[in-house]
């Protein structure tokens, strides 16, 4: 791709770089809001952020399905949904984040190419060359390095992406690697495709720091005389924390808003061969029904109803079959059996 794309000085207007050193995903993707909702500024805005260990996924997307939640709750990992479609994607501290809010967003919608262009321009001042590819990727000899999406509000288009600088890509693989069983959703799915770190790519070494520095230039077109800094003030993030606290870092908003999907799963025990089937609308049980050679205690459907309206969440129906006794329903299963036939594994 040209780095002179058709336009591009006439399209280019002054940026306002706010600072933002949290790493808090709740709070960055609550930030992001703030400023294409609330924040009325008259000129664009760049943010350069980044995260502790995340998923972030689509709006669109159905968390259950695009996680492997086990590893991701093993290994502390956080899940929030981000205003934008698209699909999931992996943020350390290996990962810069960039988004770029214009006021003058019609001419700029679904261009995803012309966000890339101070990326590329960046990485080919650091002698690497990245192209522009299919929707949204920018590559690096045909590895994605970084996806990007883009919201729009009023007359505003929020344009964000990620961008792969020395991210652990083992723990970004099993993070994003779905149990092939279980689940059947509407959702959007994510598209697998192969990553790489920039920064195997440098002929010098830098440091994520230092990229980021040369990036913020790169963004207010090499003249860093002209980089307006913007500091959040006490009100900014008194808002933002409304919005993080309300929102971004609930339940519902990341895995409750996720479209319906049923859930299916076999296992045979001693106590028999026991299919579970289930259907979670707005993360939530609304049918559940069991199937198997096994024999009853007491009448299956009561053990149904225990779980109808409930969060298909690990740690509340953990705490629901703390307190009760799943042989009282199902002859010799154990609790710590019909645990497996409930969770992916």
């Amino acid at each position: 791709m040209s780095l002179e794309l058709p336009g591009y000085a006439e399209r280019k207007k002054n940026l306002i770089n706010v600072i933002n050193n949290s790493t808090d995903p709740y709070f960055n993707l609550a930030l992001e809001e703030y400023f294409v909702k609330q924040k009325d500024l008259k000129d664009d805005v760049l943010i350069l952020w980044q995260n502790e260990p995340t998923i972030v996924v689509g709006k669109n997307q159905n968390t259950f399905d695009e996680l492997n939640l086990d590893y991701v709750d093993e290994n502390n990992i956080k899940v929030v949904r981000r205003m934008s479609g698209g699909g999931a994607v992996y943020h350390d501290f290996g990962n810069l984040n960039y988004t770029v809010i214009k006021n003058d967003g019609r001419l700029f919608k679904n261009d995803f190419s012309f966000f890339a262009l101070p990326v590329i321009s960046c990485l080919k001042k650091l002698g690497v060359t990245a192209v522009f590819d299919g929707r949204n990727d920018i590559l690096i000899e045909g590895k994605k390095f970084s996806g990007n999406a883009q919201y729009f509000f009023k007359n505003q288009i929020l344009h964000h992406g990620t961008l792969l600088f020395s991210s652990d890509l083992t723990v970004l693989a099993q993070a994003l690697q779905v149990k092939k069983d279980k689940f059947e959703s509407k959702g959007i799915k994510s598209v697998k495709s192969r990553v790489a770190n920039i920064s195997d790519y440098l002929s010098a070494p830098l440091s994520l720091a230092e990229f980021r520095k040369a990036l913020t230039i790169s963004m207010f077109g090499e003249n860093e005389q002209c980089i307006q800094n913007y500091q959040l003030s006490a009100e900014d993030v008194s808002s933002v924390m409304q919005s993080r606290n309300s929102k971004y870092r609930t339940w519902e908003w990341n895995f409750g808003y996720s479209p319906p999907m049923s859930y299916q799963k076999e296992i045979r025990f001693a106590a028999g061969s026991i299919m579970l089937l289930m259907n979670i609308k707005d993360g939530r049980i609304d049918r559940c029904k069991f199937h198997g050679d096994f024999f009853e205690v007491r009448p299956i459907e009561e053990l149904e109803k225990c779980f109808i309206g409930q969060r298909y969440d690990k740690t509340q129906l953990a705490s629901l079959l703390h307190n009760m006794t799943i042989s009282d329903y199902i002859q010799a299963l154990k609790n710590e059996e019909f645990e497996q036939l409930l969770f992916c594994s």
